[in-house]
């Protein structure tokens, strides 16, 4: 059995999707990481963008996450976001025109929103 690590990704009102995994990669204030079983303790912030989970089974579960916080100890790993979906629970045409209100607006926030929903729909 290979190594394997259990992934909690909660958001500020639910459970976003709880289980074991190969491989985790998020974007921190630091940049992108990725973590393995056996990875070092960690504690970062973050950013806006997807988060792909490389599951036991050999899936792949891809999720937007706007914000929050990312730690990891004894092949524990918690994503706790102000906000996640999951890509599959996106709505492509709502992001779109989510993303086209925003730019119309300039409001920069919700732009990001929107584009960080998108990238996960195309990752998926």
């Amino acid at each position: 059995m290979a190594a394997e690590l259990h992934v909690e990704l909660v958001a500020a009102d639910r459970s976003v999707w709880s289980g074991e995994a190969t491989l985790v990669v998020a974007r921190t204030t630091s940049g992108d990481i990725g973590v393995m079983p056996g990875h070092q303790p960690l504690l970062g912030v973050l950013e806006s963008g997807p988060v792909t989970i490389r599951t036991s089974d050999g899936g792949t579960v891809v999720a937007a996450v706007h914000g929050g916080f990312i730690s990891f100890a004894d092949d524990k790993l918690s994503l706790l976001a102000e906000i996640a979906e999951l890509a599959d629970e996106i709505d492509v045409q709502r992001a779109e025109r989510a993303l086209e209100r925003a730019k119309s607006d300039t409001d920069g926030a919700s732009e990001r929103r929107a584009e960080v929903r998108l990238r996960a729909v195309a990752v998926h």
